[in-house]
């Protein structure tokens, strides 16, 4: 979704974190919850430098396109990462945890603005209805693949909520998804913390502005509120058969805001605020990429078989991972 102020901050935070602020736990080290030989930097400067700079490269742990699902995890995983990242940026903790704990794991660019030169951090800007068809085709490429029916999809804000059910309701993606878990998404629309309504202040001149936004970034204004788009996505019901939801939710969102409206209604739903039972969990939009309780949270829903109580220690919105 797009930046607002706080969001910004936080940005700015996450590139001095990269570059050698030291607080939390150091990039590169594994934590707790994530067994195995790929470090897991449950740390937003991580997800900057130097992975920004390198967007086409997958993060670690993802796109072996040898890896065959076990039978303990019968299904890869497809990352799908929000507004303005890229797949480095978005999943250098995400995917090396899941692969750590036995997942195929894939990421993937989308969504990349024609008049921006193709190699650079910040994707995810285009038509949400074209990016939808990317994730349509990559789901098919990870199937053939891997010899299975069906996918687990986790995303974050974009990839997590408009776009994913764009791909499930409209495309018909939904009978190739078992598990849709969406960390912060941009469901059913959001004021993108009141900027939305940029479009009626001092008219005409407010909704020009709008309107350009929408010509340089579609992706930005279609997941506001009041856009057609999320009517198309969700006027038939959020959900559909066969599907198994989960959304992650922080209260201290301030980019899709409301922060309820990222709930999702419907059969085999979970909605978890972060904060219920957790008061020391003050994740915002961008740290719940980095946050080791919302990974815990979404090991639990690709194998809820195997589920495991998600403790409660603070996690604030520049370090996430502290302790």
């Amino acid at each position: 979704m797009m930046f607002g102020l706080r969001a910004c901050a936080t940005m700015v935070m996450g590139v001095a974190l990269a570059v050698g602020v030291a607080a939390g736990p150091a990039a590169g080290q594994p934590q707790a919850g994530a067994p195995g030989p790929l470090p897991v930097p449950f740390d937003l400067g991580a997800g900057i430098l130097p992975a920004g700079l390198f967007p086409e490269q997958a993060p670690p742990g993802a796109n072996d396109w040898d890896c065959k699902p076990t039978a303990a995890h019968p299904n890869p995983v497809i990352l799908v990462n929000p507004t303005a990242t890229s797949q480095a940026i978005a999943w250098q903790a995400g995917a090396p945890y899941l692969k750590n704990n036995g997942y195929c794991v894939f990421t993937f660019n989308y969504g990349n603005m024609a008049w921006l030169p193709g190699e650079i951090p910040t994707q995810a800007l285009g038509d949400i209805r074209t990016s939808a068809q990317q994730l349509a085709e990559v789901v098919q490429r990870v199937r053939a693949a891997t010899g299975v029916d069906k996918v687990d999809l986790v995303g974050h804000s974009q990839g997590g909520g408009i776009l994913a059910f764009y791909y499930l309701n409209v495309l018909g993606g939904f009978d190739k998804v078992d598990k849709m878990v969406g960390i912060s998404p941009s469901n059913h629309g959001t004021t993108l913390n009141e900027i939305a309504y940029l479009r009626s202040f001092i008219p005409p001149v407010g909704r020009w502005i709008y309107d350009r936004i929408g010509d340089i970034a579609p992706a930005l204004i279609q997941q506001a509120i009041g856009e057609g788009i999320a009517e198309q996505v969700y006027g038939g019901g959020d959900t559909r058969p066969g599907v198994t939801y989960t959304t992650l939710v922080s209260k201290y969102d301030e980019v899709v805001t409301p922060f309820d409206q990222q709930y999702l209604s419907g059969p085999n739903v979970t909605n978890i605020l972060l904060q219920d039972g957790c008061a020391d969990d003050r994740s915002e939009h961008l740290s719940t990429m980095y946050s080791e309780r919302v990974w815990r949270f979404v090991l639990n829903a690709l194998s809820p078989a195997t589920a495991t109580p998600v403790p409660c220690f603070p996690v604030s919105p520049f370090f996430p991972g502290v302790r």
